[in-house]
């Protein structure tokens, strides 16, 4: 791939390599935009089989934190950084220690936290190194059952704007992934009594786990998931899954999930969604939980103040709906532009200069 390219199409700021020769580790750090504030985004381990892979995995990660930041109100920007490797045989301290001297590096342009296949007890050897993390125990801690609880909330706005109440009881959800997120996710639906809960994974031991504790919650193969007879759609686990095979299979009204850039195709695909009559739930706004979390340990952490916050996904949710309707565009495209007058609004607001 052309890398400037695709930097200057989007307007990226930042792409760094970087290698250690003492532990291995290899990864790239994007930062798309600190208009708002330094660049925040999690720390994706994954296998990836070619370089390109995982830039541009980067590249869609970090430039969606951007927008995920902006559509929740806080003043960051959006980054990502990505590591190549096996999670199963790199990890160990001086493997994250060596991450946090690279974070360190950026002098405060980017702030790391956890992502797929690194955690709180990785981001702990990251914050010996630099103090540009967070996620970290003892402060906002995992941030994926707030990321989930922001979805709860997302999915209630989803029902309210398609069916006209939000009474969970009455509603049916296929959750696609329950390792984190889906996780959290089924069991604030269990808690409010859903109709019918199906779930599939690819993980035997979250398989196990689910069936043990909430039999009630059936499993579907991954090949089954998407053709639930269900209301609501959630994708929970990896991004761009729905696409040209997938969006026709899809049977419920609404699709509102945990996962980051479920859609292959941005504009080809969530057209297609709106054309079917399915309502989508953007994925960088009805996500924002964690990060909404984790923001506020920048400051004095206040859980219920955070919690308070994450509720608020729900109004916004609603607000980005009536523009999509209002415009006759489909939602993600409406998400892009509540996020895209914020940061151009905030952008003019700071064009005079005043001491602080």
């Amino acid at each position: 791939m052309n890398k400037f390219d695709y930097m200057e199409k989007h307007g990226y700021e930042q792409i760094v390599y970087f290698y250690d020769k003492t532990t291995g580790l290899k990864g790239v750090t994007c930062i798309h935009d600190t208009t708002l504030g330094p660049a925040l985004g999690g720390t994706r381990l994954w296998n990836y089989q070619t370089e390109d892979e995982a830039v541009l995995d980067c590249l869609r990660l970090s430039r969606g934190m951007t927008y995920k930041a902006a559509a929740a109100g806080l003043n960051l920007g959006g980054g990502k950084t990505v590591l190549i490797g096996d999670a199963n045989t790199v990890k160990n301290e001086a493997y994250f220690r060596a991450l946090g001297r690279y974070v360190q590096s950026l002098n405060g342009r980017y702030i790391t936290a956890e992502d797929v296949n690194t955690g709180t007890k990785d981001m702990d050897f990251v914050n010996m190194e630099t103090d540009y993390v967070v996620g970290l125990e003892g402060k906002s801690g995992n941030p994926s059952p707030m990321t989930a609880l922001g979805a709860f909330h997302g999915i209630r706005a989803a029902l309210r704007f398609t069916f006209g109440d939000d009474e969970i009881s009455k509603y049916s959800f296929a959750v696609q992934g329950a390792g984190q997120t889906g996780y959290y996710l089924i069991k604030y639906l269990v808690e409010h009594k859903a109709k019918k809960i199906y779930f599939s994974e690819i993980n035997q031991k979250h398989i196990d786990r689910m069936k043990r504790e909430h039999p009630e919650v059936e499993y579907l193969t991954p090949d089954k998931i998407f053709s639930a007879n269900v209301d609501v759609f959630a994708p929970c686990a990896l991004g761009a899954v729905l696409n040209d095979e997938t969006i026709p299979q899809i049977k419920a009204l609404v699709i509102a999930g945990t996962a980051n850039n479920v859609l292959m195709d941005e504009e080809k695909h969530g057209n297609m969604i709106k054309d079917m009559g399915i309502l989508y739930a953007p994925d960088f706004v009805i996500n924002a939980g964690g990060l909404i979390n984790v923001y506020h340990e920048l400051k004095t952490y206040n859980r219920d103040k955070a919690v308070r916050e994450i509720e608020r996904i729900h109004d916004r949710l609603l607000e980005i709906f009536e523009i999509a309707k209002r415009e006759n565009i489909d939602t993600q495209q409406a998400a892009k532009v509540y996020a895209k007058n914020r940061i151009q609004t905030i952008n003019r607001l700071h064009a005079n200069y005043i001491k602080r």
